[in-house]
Parts: structure tokens; C-alpha cells; sequence
């Protein structure tokens, strides 16, 4: 079959007017903020506004005047709603704080002109709707990522067009076979842009890569020697993983009162995670809050001994983001070149 050449001039027009309502569309999108604030180093400073980007350490606040504040993140920074009358807030882990969070900081700068956290607290219904910005945010910059790319090549692909009219005319001849390799090449394409959103999805999602209890004597939260073995074995996991967390849940069996088994099993909980930190420098940020669920949950029978011994325990998990476990996926193209 053979194509005319005004027809095949009509859809290098088409082309090339969607690659240009595309660029106009993209380049709406990219508004900058209105301007920046430096930390002055050393001065104390507290800030109101919504986190408008996220990184691994620190993120950028935009207040009502649409003034930007760089904040960096340490182990010292309080992460917390806010409480109540008479209530304290909850302590959040900093992978918690995302784009959309209003919230406030108070800090102070540093000699790059950010903003050294020491507090950050917002409300607990501020922190449900930026995650619902977020599940949503993110696939659709990705897939509006993929969709400016695929508008360049599209750009491209008709300027070298525009002076090959005459070779067009003969490749259609071949139409049928080179229409069969660009549905796989479409069926590819759509295949990856799948599996990019699906990769994109489990970012939000943890699984456990490794369980263990650690057990306790009769009213101890002292770590015994076979304790620390384990730990250590875990905490060498967490170091030589990606985009970790950890997590650490504290119980007590049913002997005694159940106030005094609550505050002994967060003690345990809390003694795991200093042997953690302390003795080989897991970050705090990647830490999850931990609990003590007292004489709750026992995984054996409190009447006799040697269940007892098994709930006097700490759990710990570690936990990798799915998302970063996935493969990123990879887009195949036919190499044929539509002859026979």
C-alpha cells in the first residue's frame, strides 16, 4: 500500500502541533517559587508553611509569602503531632514528613544557610491528607516524566522526516510488517510504563526481611550476651540494605500488674534500641517509634514456665521498602527493519 504524500505531510503537521501544545503544557507546570531564605548560622529560628520537596535528609518549606526554607534533618530532631487538651502528641519517624505536610519547624541555621531541625510538629489530619497527596502526586509526575519524553522523540523523529517524503513513500510498500513491529514496540512500551507505575506505588510499602525476638529474665530488660548476638546480626542487615526501616515491639508475660508489665516491656523495647544505635550507628530516622504492648499478644500459653520465658520478649523487624527491592523495568524495541 502505498501512502500519499500529502497525507503523510498531514501527520507530520499533527505531530509536530502536539509536541508544541505539550511543551506549552510542561512549561506551565514548572512554576519556581517566588524567592528563597538563608538561616543565618547559629540563629535560632521557627517557620510555618508546607513541605513542598522531599529528600533523604532534608526537605523545603514554602510559607504563606511563597518564601522557601531548606530544613535538614538529624537524630536529634523531634518528630510529633500536635496534642490535645491535656494529651501529649504522637512521635512520628521522619520518613513520615512528605510533600503537602503543613507543619511547623523550629530550629536553628547552619554554615550552609539551612535550617537545623530540632522540632517539627504538625496535626495528625494534616499528615492523612499529605499522604493522599502523595499516593496520588507521585505516579502522575512519573508518568508525566515518560509522556515529555516520549514528545521529544516524537519531535525528533519528524524533523527527519521532513526530508525523507520520497524513502517514506517506498518503506509503506512494507507497511504490513513494519505495522506488526511497532505493536510490539507499542505493547513494550505500554508494558514499562506498567511496571515503572507499579514500582512507584510499592514506595509507600514495607516488607520484612528479617525477624527476630530477643528474649528477657523475670523483670529484666537487660540484654543478655545471646541477645547481642542477635542484634548484631540484624543491625548488619539494616546497614547493607537500601531504603530500611526498623522496627521494635517490647512485651512482658502476665506475672504482675498489667500498668508495671506495660512500663517494662517499653523499657525492653527502649534498651534494644540503644544497643542499636549505640553500638553500631543505626540512624534514628530509621528507627520506627517503638511500643511496649505490655502482656498483650503473647505468642505462648502464660500458665507455664517455659511460655512465660517466650513472651518475656523484644521483636524486631526489618523492614525494606518494596519498591526499591523491585527491578527497574527495561523497554525492548524490533530491531527489524520492515523489508523482506
Amino acid at each position: 500500500m502505498v501512502i500519499p504524500k500529502f497525507r503523510l505531510f498531514s501527520l507530520m503537521l499533527a505531530a509536530s502541533l502536539l509536541v508544541c501544545s505539550a511543551s506549552i503544557t510542561f512549561a506551565q507546570d514548572t512554576t519556581r517559587p517566588a524567592g528563597s531564605r538563608t538561616a543565618v548560622s547559629g540563629e535560632k529560628m521557627k517557620i510555618k508553611g508546607v513541605v513542598t520537596r522531599r529528600d533523604s535528609d532534608t526537605f523545603t518549606v514554602r510559607d504563606n509569602n511563597g518564601v522557601d526554607t531548606i530544613v535538614r534533618l538529624d537524630n536529634g530532631t523531634s518528630v510529633k503531632s500536635k496534642g490535645g487538651f491535656l494529651r501529649g502528641g504522637s512521635n512520628y519517624a521522619q520518613t513520615q514528613i512528605l510533600r503537602g505536610l503543613n507543619l511547623e519547624v523550629e530550629g536553628r541555621g547552619n554554615a550552609t544557610g539551612e535550617l537545623v531541625a530540632d522540632k517539627i510538629r504538625f496535626n495528625d489530619s494534616d499528615l492523612r491528607v499529605a499522604r493522599a497527596v502523595e499516593s496520588r502526586a507521585a505516579p502522575l509526575e512519573d508518568r508525566a516524566s515518560n509522556t515529555e519524553s516520549k514528545l521529544s522523540q516524537v519531535e525528533q523523529n519528524a524533523q527527519r522526516l521532513s526530508g525523507q517524503m520520497d524513502e517514506l513513500a517506498a518503506v509503506a510498500n512494507t507497511a504490513k510488517g513494519g505495522a506488526k513491529a511497532a505493536q510490539e514496540t507499542a505493547d513494550s512500551a505500554v508494558a514499562g510504563v506498567n511496571a515503572t507505575n507499579d514500582r512507584i506505588s510499592a514506595l509507600d510499602d514495607y516488607v520484612p526481611q528479617s525477624v527476630l525476638a530477643v528474649n528477657f529474665k523475670v523483670g529484666s530488660a537487660v540484654l543478655s550476651a545471646d541477645s547481642k548476638a542477635k542484634l548484631d546480626e540484624i543491625a548488619t542487615k539494616a546497614l547493607n540494605s537500601k531504603g530500611y526501616v526498623v522496627e521494635v515491639s517490647g512485651f512482658a508475660d502476665a506475672t504482675g500488674s498489667i500498668n508495671r508489665n506495660r512500663v517494662l516491656s517499653q523499657r525492653r523495647a527502649d534498651n534494644v534500641i540503644r544497643y542499636l544505635v549505640e553500638n553500631h550507628n543505626i540512624p534514628l530516622r530509621r528507627i520506627v517509634t517503638p511500643y511496649g504492648y505490655g502482656e498483650s499478644n503473647p505468642v505462648a500459653e502464660n500458665s507455664s514456665r517455659e511460655g512465660r520465658a517466650q513472651n518475656r520478649r523484644v521483636e524486631v523487624k526489618l523492614l525494606v521498602n518494596k519498591g526499591l527491592m523491585q527491578q527497574a523495568p527495561t523497554m525492548t524495541t524490533s530491531s527489524s527493519s520492515g523489508g523482506q
